[in-house]
């Protein structure tokens, strides 16, 4: 489904670049030149949008000029990282290696951002159930009862009040309600699209969240040390690296935090001794293994061991949380359909027994 409306958009997904780059390593390994396999993977890209983009390529390859550089055309699409990887590719002459290296992080990143989204599916699920029935009562069920229920000259019970009282208020001020709280979304969704400040707001916050600010925690230093590491596979210095890696960061907090690493690095000192300054965002574990990284020479691979290990601290944690989130989301299910079925049971209960 997401793929659909990113095509109706004219937006390449993520798996369509890993298609591209998967494609474009393969056949750039049989020996076919560049230009003939670009040629190649437009016939066989389905994607309007990516098809389009990579006849660009073609034009720009055939031109003489570099495929990052073509790329570079679409850094929003790639971003400095896809660009700088292929690059460094072209420039040392192991561009098959580095797309190789490429479709890998891309297939990561995907896959983790796959488990954020799955583990959020069956609460989804939950909620919607809940509150399906409970509009089903309270806007179907309930007012085939009201005219009875009123007519009565009983005291009515405190849930059938309450539930009385938000039908009012749902009849006079419910279209009100859901435009504002549509146009309320929106306005925040536009302003953080274009106002860093406000952004920042939004992404600094989280981390007062209890829950929520440990995964975006894990989310951030798994990608974070991931992406650096591959970077330094592919040949890139560490200075230009660290600068890549910042800016791949999705939440604000967390790029403004990183944003002094390049410099204080480029003057020579040592990445682990900058994120020391930031513990508020990188724990003493990362920064103490990629100390020792960076004393013994290991820092490439000390990287891939954090991404990793942050990567499965993650899925402990979504594990535990949909574990704890599935029986509470059930029980106020439970709690509320039940309040609902009181408010409706109890008038009538009052009436058999006012007849007996």
């Amino acid at each position: 489904m997401g793929s659909l409306f990113r095509g109706i958009f004219g937006k390449v997904s993520i798996q369509e670049k890993i298609n591209f780059v998967r494609h474009l390593a393969i056949v750039t390994k049989s020996g076919l030149p560049l230009l003939e396999s670009l040629k190649i993977i437009e016939e066989q890209t389905e994607s309007k949008a990516l098809r389009k983009i990579i006849r660009q390529l073609t034009v720009e390859v055939n031109n003489g000029h570099l495929l990052s550089d073509g790329l570079a055309k679409h850094r929003k699409t790639f971003g400095d990282f896809f660009i700088s990887i292929v690059r460094i590719g072209e420039l040392s002459g192991t561009l098959t290696t580095n797309l190789t290296y490429l479709a890998e992080e891309l297939k990561k990143s995907k896959a983790l951002q796959g488990k954020v989204h799955s583990a959020m599916v069956y609460p989804a699920v939950i909620f919607v159930a809940m509150i399906a029935v409970s509009f089903f009562l309270t806007f179907f069920i309930f007012p085939k009862l009201l005219p009875v229920i009123s007519g009565l000259n009983v005291e009515l019970p405190l849930p059938t009040k309450i539930l009385i009282g938000f039908l009012d208020i749902s009849k006079k001020y419910g279209v009100m309600i859901i435009v504002g709280a549509v146009a309320f979304i929106v306005g925040i969704k536009f302003l953080t699209s274009k106002m860093k400040r406000i952004k920042y707001f939004f992404d600094r916050s989280v981390f007062y969240i209890p829950v929520v600010a440990t995964f975006v925690e894990s989310v951030n230093i798994a990608n974070f040390a991931r992406i650096l590491a591959l970077l330094l596979k592919s040949g890139i210095t560490i200075v230009d690296a660290i600068g890549i890696t910042g800016d791949t960061f999705e939440n604000s907090a967390y790029k403004l935090s990183f944003s002094g690493a390049q410099d204080f690095v480029r003057k020579g000192g040592q990445l682990s001794d900058f994120l020391t300054t930031r513990k508020d965002f990188f724990p003493k574990l990362l920064t103490g293994i990629i100390k020792i990284g960076e004393s013994t020479g290991n820092l490439e691979d000390n990287l891939f061991y954090l991404s990793d290990y942050y990567t499965e601290e993650l899925d402990n944690r979504l594990h535990n949380m949909t574990t704890f989130l599935e029986p509470l989301l059930l029980l106020i299910m439970g709690l509320l359909v039940g309040f609902l079925a009181m408010a409706i049971i109890l008038p009538i209960y009052s009436i058999s027994k006012g007849v007996r």
